[in-house]
């Protein structure tokens, strides 16, 4: 994924529709959060526990919901001035210590908890 090319792409959307005045930190974040329940929203009453080919329309809407919570989340990255894959990175390096393997393997319990 070309994070640059598409914060390229967000910044130029948003300039094109005099958006700018709109995407502040805190509008972004409620964009994330309700974009996030959305997703949510889709398994609310369904026994879902994977999505195969049969439920093309299924997957399509799950895939739309993903789409808009990564595009919210790397504008919010932009305007913050975040290199989210950086950050990516380093939250995986201090989830691997707070979440060592030999406690937390097969385990769900969070790291205040092991």
């Amino acid at each position: 994924m070309d994070c640059k090319k598409l914060k390229i792409l967000l910044r130029q959307f948003s300039n094109d529709r005099k958006w700018n005045k709109f995407h502040t930190l805190k509008n972004l974040a409620c964009s994330i959060s309700i974009e996030s329940s959305e997703l949510l929203e889709i398994f609310q009453w369904e026994d879902l526990s994977s999505l195969d080919n049969r439920q093309k329309k299924l997957k399509e809407k799950v895939s739309d919901e993903v789409a808009d919570i990564m595009l919210y989340l790397l504008r919010f990255s932009d305007l913050a001035e975040i290199d989210i894959e950086k950050a990516c990175f380093k939250k995986i390096e201090k989830n691997e210590k707070k979440y060592p393997v030999n406690l937390s393997k097969g385990n769900s319990k969070k790291y205040t908890d092991l």
